[in-house]
């Protein structure tokens, strides 16, 4: 049969343009996780001319049961707010975005295909769904006689493909990695896995700092947090640096932005607290809500105000020797870019130059904010200022010239007024 969507063309063009094909792949992989799927495999075959002969995504998740096929296929939105791509703010899934994700195929293909399993009550059922490019505001479903196999899953089929095999292997596999890496290692434990042509989506290149099997204990009720600490080399994308909550199941229930996030130093990090303190736990309020229910475990708990000073610290902890690392790289950036040439000179008084270079790293390891998003010529009038500030006897002043440009907090001030004192 074929079915009309409630969409017109005007609102496909609104969707299609927020994807790019890799986004749109992603989108795809991430619909099987939200099937509540533990495996997804991502299989194509190259032609000798370097194109893509075939393509298709499977997953072992529940399905698309036939008997609510409207509700999956049909409804759409076309307000600017629903086409954006947002995840749900506190849970990694559902991911899907208001069901607009299955015509993301455009970008990379001209038709796409659905053979999926489902239960239906006890039973299993099989049917198709197929749309092409030509006509994506409908949908043709045909329900099979027979199911397709005997567990439940989805495998969707792409046909005339529009990208090539390079693009797929430099471009698209490597965004794949660096958008699934800190959802495939939230469910490490529970076996979550991506597959390239039989292979696992190995990710451990994206791994600069991990550590897991940290044990935070509140020894006064005896409360038990486990923590994994990961820090990236690259952007997680949307997902940015976040702490996922999980009970002794390993079950996430919330998740929430870190207290270093986007502190535009490049510290791209994950921390994963599993704890049965979070089986019955509160995520609705903040630590300070007053009217916390006192019988309920939530953030004004004393157990979790022990657990987040203790994840700040270690966050804390990891992000200075990441900045120390850092900083000397900052210096070699100023080297190559020529920034540094005032101080380049063979006169040049040897403690002076000293004193630039260490305040210089100094300073980055304090706030890296003051040195972002400077143009060549900004950076060269910041090290001149600082450098005529060193020699003059206004020194201590820094710290309040510092503190009127970026907002620093008590103890930044304090560290920044101890490196211009020394």
């Amino acid at each position: 049969m074929a079915e009309k969507v409630n969409i017109t063309s005007g609102g496909i063009q609104k969707v299609l343009r927020n994807y790019n094909e890799k986004q749109a792949l992603a989108e795809y992989i991430w619909n099987g996780f939200d099937a509540k799927a533990s495996l997804v495999e991502l299989n194509y075959q190259n032609n000798e001319l370097g194109f893509i002969d075939g393509l298709e995504v499977a997953d072992n998740g529940y399905g698309i049961n036939f008997d609510r096929l409207a509700m999956k296929f049909d409804p759409f939105y076309e307000s600017e707010k629903a086409l954006q791509l947002a995840v749900h703010k506190n849970r990694s899934t559902m991911h899907g975005k208001n069901g607009v994700g299955r015509l993301t195929f455009f970008r990379f293909a001209n038709d796409a295909e659905w053979h999926t399993t489902y239960l239906e009550g006890s039973q299993l059922k099989s049917g198709t769904i197929r749309i092409g490019v030509t006509a994506l505001n409908s949908y043709q479903a045909r329900q099979l006689e027979q199911p397709l196999k005997d567990s439940t899953g989805t495998r969707v089929v792409f046909s005339n493909l529009k990208i090539s095999s390079d693009q797929l292997e430099q471009e698209i596999i490597p965004f794949l990695k660096s958008e699934f890496c800190w959802f495939l290692e939230l469910n490490k434990a529970k076996g979550f896995q991506i597959l390239i042509n039989g292979t696992v989506l190995d990710y451990s290149d994206l791994i600069q700092d991990y550590e897991e099997d940290l044990i935070l204990n509140y020894q006064e009720s005896n409360t038990v947090f486990h923590l994994k600490f990961v820090q990236w080399n690259a952007s997680q994308h949307k997902e940015l640096s976040k702490a996922y909550f999980m009970n002794e199941n390993a079950e996430e229930l919330h998740k929430e932005y870190t207290t270093l996030n986007k502190k535009a130093d490049e510290y791209f990090h994950s921390v994963y607290v599993k704890s049965e303190f979070f089986n019955d736990f509160d995520f609705s309020g903040t630590e300070f809500d007053t009217q916390a229910n006192l019988y309920s475990r939530s953030k004004s708990s004393p157990e979790y105000k022990f657990l987040a000073k203790g994840v700040n610290e270690l966050l804390q902890t990891k992000r200075k020797s990441f900045l120390k690392a850092h900083s000397a790289r900052l210096l070699e950036r100023y080297e190559k870019e020529g920034v540094l040439g005032l101080i380049a000179g063979e006169h040049v008084d040897p403690k002076r130059k000293s004193d630039l270079l260490n305040t210089l790293k100094s300073l980055y390891e304090i706030q890296p904010k003051l040195f972002s998003n400077l143009s060549i010529d900004q950076k060269k009038t910041m090290i001149t200022l600082l450098d005529a500030v060193l020699r003059s006897h206004q020194r201590e002043q820094l710290a309040n010239i510092f503190g009127s440009i970026i907002e620093l907090e008590e103890e930044e001030r304090m560290e920044l007024a101890e490196v211009i004192e020394n």
